[in-house]
């Protein structure tokens, strides 16, 4: 990892971070990097609404952004920016306005690097629409004045014809912040919570996955 200028994390949903970034966003940090988190919806039409239920449609707004806030916390962060988009509507935003967005977040804190979602890899039309603005909105930038983009890409499909991620960070000695942050989003994280926990072979493989190392695909703009 570099020691970046400024990083900006760039995520539609409360606890897109928690999964397979927060380790990175954890120890850019401790390096003493300025990280921002901009968190583009509060997550509140998620299906999940706890293990056992405990959330309605009603407070899942509310109980959605506490926990984006104490995942915060947790990673040190000193800026969360919550813009309170509309969750599951960014694809239908107008025509070029999510990427002036995120020009003017650019533009404000001049990142070195940017971490978001693979465009066409990342499966939900939310994560798809925010990858869509930040590649445009870099796309436009002198190329000479690019932040570097680190992407998270997954897919139900394959991801074969991305080849091998060409960022992979360690995150050993993280292991136990993450699981706490990962816990923070306590509506939605209950499953893979009770996995890492087990004494089994599926308990074994799901920290090797989530607990060892962060992957990501760097990102060339033509």
């Amino acid at each position: 990892m570099e020691n970046e200028r400024q990083v900006l994390v760039i995520f539609p949903h409360p606890d897109d971070e928690a999964f397979g970034v927060s380790g990175t966003m954890s120890r850019y940090v401790d390096m003493g990097v300025p990280l921002t988190y901009a968190c583009l919806t509060f997550g509140d039409m998620g299906r999940n609404l706890g293990y056992p239920p405990f959330a309605t449609r009603e407070s899942l707004h509310t109980i959605r952004k506490k926990e984006v806030e104490e995942s915060a916390r947790l990673i040190g962060l000193s800026d969360l920016r919550l813009l309170g988009y509309r969750d599951k509507t960014l694809e239908f935003e107008a025509p070029g306005h999510l990427k002036d967005v995120v020009k003017g977040m650019i533009d404000e804190l001049n990142p070195s690097r940017i971490i978001t979602f693979y465009p066409g890899y990342s499966v939900h039309p939310d994560h798809e629409a925010t990858a869509e603005a930040v590649v445009a909105a870099v796309s436009e930038m002198p190329r000479e004045d690019r932040p570097k983009l680190q992407l998270v890409a997954f897919s139900n499909n394959t991801l074969e014809d991305l080849g091998e991620p060409d960022i992979i960070v360690d995150i050993e000695g993280y292991e136990e912040r993450k699981e706490k942050i990962m816990a923070a989003h306590e509506s939605q994280t209950g499953p893979l919570l009770k996995s890492l926990a087990a004494n089994t072979q599926e308990g074994e493989a799901a920290r090797q996955m989530w607990l060892k190392n962060e992957s990501f695909y760097s990102y060339e703009i033509d």
